[in-house]
């Protein structure tokens, strides 16, 4: 296994900047996600990887090589994309083998490794389907299939799941998690779905504007987000705007106006007093509570044994919780609370998409 490091990597086409200088460390075996919205850098940042782009500056880094002017052709790197890109023509057999054939490997080798990866991804038994014959889910593990069949260094995956509708695509999902970890190669994930992310990924690196604004694991995104963006984009939640009262060490206090109480919560880096900053309570840490603050529930949405419920404070605030069904039962007014250690204090993102 290879790890890729990007150094100092960039991409400009004429005066617009797709990729800021960008440094990526990513380990051998590891599957890493590259999450953003449209444009902001991640689909540029793999084909640099891939070779399909050459950087602006910087160097590319594989397994301690450089192989930055290295053609794609020569890199071992196998890429799955959002279309598939099959040969309608062929066979599911020969769409996976066509690789290895353009390598030049004996017939013997080969039907070996053919078999292997059909196994591998549960095709047993399709190799000779036409590809019009198979489901989208289907497609899209033959296109797998043929990326992993030539054993690459790096797997590459640009959106593969986007044509898949949502039940098809959790099912996928754990299939490529469940394969990754049967058979760990490093592996670069591109995606604008966060539910994505959180499911397949080691660590997750969050783009905005050609940058990389975070990365860890998913839990460390969601539980520690560095900027509003970083909290709206990944996961949901309930951001209350303010100015920034203290900053103590890893505590800081947040004044919104509404509420004759300061927030308090872990500072996030970047804070400055008197500036302005939000406050973050994920809809789970919300929960109805004697003596708290009264507010009007104003919409429920099901979700079968969790309940979202909208709520009104007295403040003028709205915020979103979701909870146990039972507990908002039959209740149009209710009191509200959240653990102070559930609350961070965040600096306000200068871009938010």
């Amino acid at each position: 296994m290879s790890g890729v490091q990007f150094v100092g990597v960039s991409k400009t086409f004429g005066a617009v900047s797709a990729l800021a200088t960008t440094d990526l460390d990513i380990r051998p075996g590891e599957f890493l996600t590259l999450l953003g919205p449209s444009g902001s850098g991640k689909t540029t940042l793999l084909n640099i990887c891939a070779g399909y782009l050459a950087p602006s500056t910087g160097r590319l880094l594989v397994a301690g090589r450089d192989v930055t002017a290295l053609p794609a052709r020569q890199r071992n790197m196998g890429m799955v994309f959002q279309s598939y890109a099959l040969f309608p023509h062929m066979t599911v057999a020969e769409n996976v083998a066509y690789g290895l054939m353009v390598r030049k490997l004996g017939r013997g080798e080969i039907e070996k490794r053919v078999a292997e990866v059909l196994h591998m991804t549960r095709l047993d038994g399709l190799g000779g389907r036409a590809i019009r014959e198979l489901s989208g889910g289907q497609q899209q593990r033959v296109a797998l299939a043929r990326a992993i069949v030539i054993r690459p260094d790096i797997l590459l995956m640009d959106e593969p799941l986007g044509a898949l509708d949502r039940q098809l695509r959790k099912q996928v999902q754990l299939e490529i998690r469940r394969l990754h970890a049967a058979n760990p190669r490093t592996t670069i994930y591109v995606t604008h779905d966060q539910e994505e992310a959180l499911v397949m990924s080691d660590r997750i690196a969050v783009m905005r504007a050609g940058q990389i604004v975070q990365i860890g694991s998913g839990a460390e995104l969601y539980e520690r987000p560095v900027d509003t963006f970083i909290a709206r984009f990944l996961g949901e939640s309930n951001l209350l705007e303010g100015k920034v009262e203290a900053v103590a060490g890893e505590c800081a206090t947040l004044a919104v106006a509404g509420f004759d109480t300061v927030f308090e919560g872990r500072a996030t880096p970047g804070l400055r007093v008197r500036e302005p900053a939000s406050a973050l309570l994920r809809p789970e840490a919300i929960h109805a509570v004697a003596g708290g603050r009264a507010a009007r529930v104003v919409e429920r949405v099901y979700l079968g044994e969790v309940v979202a419920v909208r709520l009104a404070l007295a403040s003028g605030h709205e915020l979103w919780s979701r909870r146990l069904a039972s507990e908002w039962s039959g209740r149009d007014t209710v009191e509200v609370g959240w653990d102070p250690s559930a609350v961070s204090i965040l600096p306000n993102a200068s871009i938010e998409s």
